[in-house]
């Protein structure tokens, strides 16, 4: 894979045998040649590649599905993967802020639950 298209899913194969730093990069220069101006271009790729990456999981996460839900109530492929990541983001900052307090099961099911209640209207009216 030599360019990314967050517009175009990638052939998750293909994505997940990249290295992960890789990914990131793609990543990066798609948002400078579509001159999309970010506050942390570097903290943004992060969270794109890692939902990029919960998609290439397919049924194992609830993320791709709920990807095409919000492309289904209007948001394209690039949007949609920001709102996810922006859901991600705010589940990382709720663990770390917990730090030692935070639960040593499995920490997903909030980030799921944030998921599931996600919708396109709110992303827009958030953004």
């Amino acid at each position: 894979m030599e360019r990314y298209d967050p517009l175009e899913p990638p052939d998750p194969e293909e994505w997940t045998a990249m290295d992960e730093l890789e990914r990131i990069r793609l990543v990066e220069e798609y948002h400078q040649r579509a001159r999309i101006r970010l506050p942390n271009a570097a903290a943004h790729a992060m969270f794109h590649a890692a939902v990029e990456n919960q998609i290439a999981l397919g049924d194992e996460t609830p993320v791709k599905r709920t990807v095409e839900r919000l492309m289904a109530e209007g948001l394209d492929r690039h949007d949609a993967i920001y709102a996810v990541g922006s859901a991600l983001a705010g589940h990382i900052y709720d663990l770390l802020r917990q730090g030692d307090a935070a639960p040593r099961a499995d920490p997903n099911p909030p980030y799921y639950a944030a998921l599931d209640k996600l919708t396109a209207e709110e992303w827009r009216r958030s953004r």
